[in-house]
């Protein structure tokens, strides 16, 4: 049985800027943790460092993150390494970096506040999605009951995207409305909820936008993330959510690069957090082949 999220993303506390965590291989996308379960796991280390080193500044909530992924990550042990950057009243930055086999892999910068006693300006700005999100209700999603969604059982190389099985996935039934546009709703496969470190997992899961351009050629392609930013804008309840909406859409696909942006809506439509990721296109074999001597250099 897979392991649950909240067990493969455990971190434990080595000293007051160390951490220790595990990847498990039934979160990778071949042999390389999806980058949203990374991601995750950065929420979940400022988590546990502002609950415990940094428990003074009671700021719970990561408000912003911004990460570099340097190198491929991999199944198996991890360490975490914690910089005190800013400690401020209303928000404080650290810096982390992960480290596996002595490699710095992945860097990162979290600003964390407290969402529950922000106070400040506030201004309707009558934003809305265009198109906009069809009606949805979850409680015929189950049943295959509703109109307008339908779950998709099985996603595209379920075997090398290991990772996509841990989510039940529901799509417009008549199909996307743009190609360039993908819309979902989730939740997680084990029947837990979405808590709020999740959601750096479910920023980087969703339908495959380059893959509406390329039906004729089915190959396997990798889509290795080299930066990923997260905006959330609202802590979800303390006992979390059971679904959440998804929207990627892209801008530009050339040359093996392409931007993707998220949205991200709760069960109500309020916004919850906005994403945006740089994202290259590549053959899955990258993905698979052995590390380069360079890859593998100490520290």
């Amino acid at each position: 049985m897979a392991t649950r999220f909240d067990k493969a993303t455990e971190i434990r506390q080595v000293d007051s800027h160390t951490y220790s965590a595990h990847f498990p291989d039934e979160w990778c996308i071949g042999t390389v943790p999806n980058g949203g379960f990374i991601t995750s796991c950065f929420m979940l280390v400022a988590s546990k460092h502002f609950s415990t080193t940094l428990a003074k500044q009671n700021q719970p909530h990561t408000m912003t993150l911004h990460l570099e992924f340097m190198r491929r990550t991999q199944k198996g042990p991890a360490t975490f390494k914690v910089k005190d950057m800013k400690l401020g009243r209303q928000a404080s930055v650290i810096h982390v970096s992960l480290v596996q086999d002595g490699r710095e892999e992945v860097v990162g910068y979290l600003s964390n506040t407290n969402m529950h006693t922000e106070e400040g300006a506030s201004f309707p700005t009558d934003w809305e999605m265009h198109p906009p999100p069809l009606p949805a209700d979850h409680s015929k999603f189950e049943k295959d009951e509703d109109p307008h969604w339908i779950e998709q059982k099985r996603m595209p190389f379920a075997g090398f995207r290991k990772s996509s099985t841990r989510m039940k996935w529901f799509f417009p039934r008549k199909g996307q409305r743009l190609r360039s546009i993908s819309d979902e709703w989730v939740r997680w496969s084990s029947g837990e909820k979405f808590s709020q470190e999740s959601l750096g997992f479910v920023c980087d899961n969703f339908p495959l936008v380059v893959e509406s351009y390329n039906k004729m050629t089915p190959a396997r392609f990798w889509y290795p993330t080299l930066l990923l930013n997260l905006d959330v804008k609202k802590a979800l309840p303390p006992d979390g959510v059971d679904y959440l909406f998804v929207r990627a859409q892209s801008k530009q696909i050339k040359n093996g690069r392409h931007d993707i942006e998220v949205t991200i809506l709760d069960e109500q439509g309020d916004l919850v957090a906005l994403s945006h990721h740089v994202v290259l296109v590549v053959d899955s074999s990258r993905n698979l082949a052995e590390r380069r001597k360079q890859d593998a250099s100490k520290l």
